[in-house]
């Protein structure tokens, strides 16, 4: 999963392609597949590699009987796929009614296009209204001639859009909301190569972003079997034995495949994973052969010609072809002809090109063929492997392979010439005299990309404010989120995933985070699993897939909200942790970078470095400082800062910040009121001044509404004060001992939960106010400007004015007034704000968050 980015690359730039000019190559970037035995790329492999087949008797329902005294043509073997009468209608937002009426072929198509998509980590999503092609060959319309029959019943208003095979692309197209060329090509046989063609000049010739291509074929109705029985087609071994002398007619298949493509420059300067390169192609017709069904070796040996031409290829370096090689008696050795003729010619002693055909495993996909042959093509390219061709035992005497320098691959192995580039060429014709031909080569080497890790940080204490959560050591921590449309998706996809991950003992779980972060669709329901190593993640996966609980993993749904702003929440005194942003600091450039400077600049206002005090072990008598208000705030002012720096790299910049006490000063340097010197000055003056306050005092958490506290602190004018609004039923006291416990023990009769903090001082109190004046004295000096950003202040609960963050007074009142953080959530709710996001060392905020957003309504914005 780890993205790969080559720092070669060259600029893109995909204008038509001037006569002569060799093209720009085209990459392969996401595979999908539904063929006989395969329900996916990987299985596909492991069924060619080794040397399996999947034929055998039709499905029940497939079957029917003959006319009076003829053979049951549909109980001949075949490649079949399973459940073809399965689709997840709410999924593509179709109504089961419509649903009903849609070729099932419209509904391969649409899951083998999302899949695609997803294989290549691109979100669909992120397509919509992008010129983006969508080209699907096909030519079967089984579903049409079932539906079409006396017993179907009564045509609906979707039946015309469901049976129209033009709407296999257009469909995808409509669904995606991709706005390039979006067009279904039927050219017998030969369909789905033509429109993997089409898409790869349309990409090249920068007519299209990106392309979908492929092709699709549904053996549904037993009359298609029969009538390509008639025809004369079929084996009636049950088998196709390419290029041997048993060659008696084809095995039809069933199934398809779809592959993304995009412009290689693109491709790699954009991290892309690519599984092959289009270098060329060619299409074109028999003509007037010696029949409307006869095939042509002068038209064959042209296109394949032209194709290498097209490629810039000297057709000696292709070291293998996926023939069309169906194992007709005519067919193969006008095939094998051509071939020689044109890729054979000029090699010498040992030199033969390798010649194979898919359809010995899966029979003959006909419309779909082409793509089925180029997918098991890409896949020996990427896996630098030739898999077997079966059935093949005696050479076809009318192919004389030595002379044509052809040799059969009877047998998984190596490429002929492995120290040199890997290129092939795949082959597919129709039946009416539609040729195609495609050249593959592997894709250059690559560098991978190094990207910012988030691992979490841990520990913590208690708080100033009411906001404390419990720690939980220091070990990275990486997350490996899942969502799904619906509640048992993400089980579903935690057991698959857990396959794909044993299956590959060298995938780094960072990767596997990254990947599954920034290149999936984020469904509403969700599940985010939290481990440090392969191991702990391999079980919260095997949980999740099981229903079983799992500590540290998260599994819920996602708000029904639409997307909206975002805002960034700084956390106060108590949400401190020992060693928080260690390992962020080794592993991300620009935290390490942006942390190194805070802390140099608090240097010159602490007795001791500030980074050593963030990242001592904890037990020590430097962890412990961390608890000391003026080293406090000032570590959570340098994380939350280096945290914003370092998400400017990845994200656009928040369009509200909140902070809660002194996060509310980070909050305002991110808005641009202080620059950084500034904001170091101020957040150290604060917390000399706050640390240095009358001591003592207590802080406790009440459970109850500000309404119901204030009446009560009014007895209490001068000892006692409302210290902080955290949610809609969370306040915090803060003053005298026995006032705060006298107002506690009233609360605790009324059945209400009290818990005292762990504080040195009574913040956000009349014990503060020794500090007010000089704090506004120093506020003075400093360059105070107008936001950039919208800050919701936590002193009012409402979006803090241009004259109020200039003010120092404002700031003097800051340390004294209550923190109206539960204000401030309600206000961003009512302004649309749909993302929330902590900076700080744990969730504190985010669990005050939630709740508050739990409450009832928002108020009307201010």
């Amino acid at each position: 999963m780890t993205r790969q980015a080559d720092t070669h690359a060259v600029p893109a730039g995909h204008g038509t392609v001037a006569p002569g000019a060799v093209p720009a190559p085209v990459a392969v970037i996401g595979l999908a597949c539904r063929l006989p035995g395969a329900p996916d790329p990987d299985s596909f492999w492991d069924l060619l590699r080794r040397g399996g087949h999947a034929i055998g008797a039709p499905p029940a329902g497939r079957r029917a009987p003959g006319d009076a005294g003829e053979p049951r043509d549909a109980d001949l073997p075949g490649g079949f796929i399973d459940d073809v009468d399965h689709f997840d209608a709410d999924f593509f937002g179709v109504s089961p009614r419509e649903a009903a009426e849609m070729d099932p072929q419209q509904r391969l198509v649409l899951e083998l296009a999302w899949e695609a998509l997803e294989e290549a980590g691109t979100v669909p999503a992120e397509l919509a209204g992008r010129t983006v092609g969508v080209y699907v060959g096909a030519m079967a319309y089984d579903y049409a001639t079932l539906r079409h029959r006396p017993d179907a019943g009564p045509l609906t208003r979707h039946t015309l859009t469901g049976l129209s095979r033009g709407l296999l692309a257009n469909r995808v197209s409509y669904t995606l909301g991709l706005r390039g060329p979006s067009l279904t090509v039927d050219s017998a046989q030969s369909s789905a190569l033509v429109s993997l063609h089409l898409a790869y000049r349309a990409v090249r010739d920068g007519d299209c972003e990106l392309a979908l291509a492929g092709g699709v074929n549904l053996n549904l109705a037993p009359d298609s079997t029969s009538a390509a029985a008639r025809f004369g087609g079929l084996s009636p071994d049950g088998r196709s034995f390419t290029f041997d002398a048993r060659a008696n007619g084809y095995v039809r298949g069933e199934g398809g495949a779809v592959v993304l493509l995009k412009p290689l420059a693109a491709a790699l300067a954009d991290g892309d994973r690519v599984h092959s390169v289009i270098l060329g192609s060619a299409v074109n017709n028999d003509g007037a052969s010696d029949g409307l069904t006869v095939p042509s070796a002068d038209a064959q040996r042209e296109v394949l010609l032209r194709a290498a031409r097209d490629a810039g290829v000297d057709p000696r370096e292709v070291q293998y072809v996926e023939l069309h090689g169906t194992g007709t008696p005519v067919g193969d050795p006008v095939e094998a002809a051509a071939l020689g003729a044109a890729y054979g010619t000029g090699r010498r002693g040992d030199q033969y090109l390798r010649v194979g055909s898919v359809k010995t495993n899966i029979g003959h996909l006909e419309g779909a063929a082409g793509i089925a042959g180029l997918l098991k093509t890409v896949l020996g390219i990427r896996h630098r492997r030739l898999p077997a061709t079966l059935n093949h035992e005696t050479p076809n005497p009318r192919i004389p392979l030595d002379q044509l320098r052809l040799r059969v691959q009877r047998e998984l192995g190596p490429w002929p010439r492995p120290d040199l580039r890997l290129i092939a060429g795949v082959s597919s014709f129709g039946m009416g005299g539609t040729n195609c031909h495609v050249l593959l080569a592997e894709a250059p080497e690559t560098t991978p990309r190094t990207t910012d890790v988030l691992p979490d940080a841990l520990p913590d204490a208690d708080s100033d404010t009411g906001t404390a959560d419990a720690g939980q050591g220091t070990e990275a921590v990486i997350p490996w989120p899942l969502s799904g449309a619906t509640p048992a998706a993400p089980s579903a996809q935690a057991g698959r995933l857990a396959d794909h991950v044993r299956a590959r003992p060298g995938l780094a779980p960072g990767d596997v985070g990254h990947s599954l972060a920034t290149t999936r669709t984020r469904f509403a329901h969700r599940a985010v699993l939290l481990g440090s190593d392969r191991a702990s993640l391999l079980g919260a996966l095997d949980a999740l897939a099981a229903g079983a609980p799992t500590p540290g993993s998260v599994v819920g749904r996602a708000p029904a909200r639409t997307a909206g702003p975002v805002a960034f929440l700084f956390p106060g005194q108590g949400s401190q942790r020992p060693g928080a942003g260690r390992q962020l600091h080794a592993t991300a450039p620009a935290f390490t970078e942006a942390l190194d400077e805070v802390c140099e600049r608090f240097d010159h206002h602490l007795d001791r470095p500030l980074r050593e005090v963030l990242f001592a072990a904890p037990g020590t008598p430097e962890a412990a400082l961390l608890d000391r208000t003026q080293y406090t705030q000032a570590a959570l002012f340098a994380l939350g800062a280096a945290l914003n720096r370092l998400l400017e790299h990845h994200l656009p910049a928040p369009d509200f910040v909140l902070g809660h006490s002194v996060g509310g000063l980070t909050a305002a340097h991110v808005a641009g009121v202080l620059s950084l010197a500034d904001a170091v000055t101020l957040v150290a003056a604060r917390g000399r001044l706050m640390e240095r306050a009358r001591a003592g005092g207590a802080m406790i958490a009440v459970e109850a509404t500000a309404a119901e506290t204030e009446p009560v602190l009014a007895d209490y004018v001068g000892r006692l004060a409302l210290a902080a609004v955290n949610g809609p039923r969370a306040v915090v006291i803060s003053g005298d001992v026995d006032a705060a416990d006298e107002v506690a023990a009233r609360f605790s009769g009324q059945g209400r939960r009290t818990r005292r903090l762990r504080v040195s001082h009574a913040f956000h109190s009349p014990h503060m106010d020794g500090a007010v004046a000089e704090f506004r004295r120093v506020a003075a000096t400093l360059d105070l400007r107008p936001p950039t950003l919208t800050v919701i202040s936590d002193v009012t609960g409402l979006p803090a004015t241009a004259d109020e963050l200039t003010s120092p007074d404002y700031w003097a009142e800051h340390i004294r007034r209550p923190v109206l953080f539960h204000d401030g959530v309600r206000q961003l709710e009512a302004r649309g704000v749909t993302g929330f996001a902590e900076l700080g060392p744990g969730n504190v905020l985010t669990a005050l968050t939630r709740d508050s957003l739990d409450a009832s309504p928002p108020p009307p914005a201010s």
